[in-house]
């Protein structure tokens, strides 16, 4: 199921954002992360469209991929996307990754598959408080050994990037 849009290529603090329009976003099996592929511009991508916490989604678009697709800041692209069930893996932050290991649950971690690291990753830096971030490696690494294998009680719909959002709604 492809998805064809519009939008225009954005800047929240350090990142380059492309909204996804809501219709469109709505044509997306979830309100949640959702793995994609498609084009920008005709260059092929594959990434995880973050929820904006307000129905819809968005994407974060690298420095090289604007420069590669051909677009600045504030112009328009055109995308067509299509949900994928693989998803790739996301990159893990070094304080994370070092709990893991010193919590000796690093076979349970490699265990689970990718959308469930992407659930612990998101739960985890859904927070600006260092002290919960924290707190929230140590239970993630509890719940790990105790073969859970992704966050309980945690509303997938919000946008979990701070430095682009508040309380969980995309700036």
């Amino acid at each position: 199921m492809s998805i064809i849009f519009e939008s225009k290529l954005s800047k929240i603090g350090n990142l380059l954002v492309i909204r996804i329009p809501l219709d469109s976003s709505k044509k997306l099996p979830s309100r949640g992360m959702v793995m994609v592929r498609g084009t920008i511009n005709n260059l092929n991508f594959k990434a995880p469209l973050e929820p904006d916490g307000k129905g819809s989604h968005w994407i974060e678009v690298s420095t090289l991929l604007s420069e590669e697709a051909g677009v600045a800041i504030n112009e328009t692209v055109f995308l067509n996307i299509e949900p994928i069930k693989e998803w790739i893996e996301p990159e893990i932050p070094e304080d994370i990754m070092n709990e893991i290991i010193n919590s000796d649950v690093l076979n349970q971690w490699n265990s689970i598959n990718a959308k469930s690291r992407w659930e612990w990753l998101r739960w985890i830096r859904s927070t600006l408080n260092p002290d919960t971030r924290n707190k929230r490696i140590n239970v993630m690494c509890s719940k790990l050994e105790n073969g859970d294998k992704k966050p309980c009680c945690f509303d997938t719909t919000r946008c979990t990037v701070t430095d682009v959002s508040k309380s969980g709604v995309l700036l």
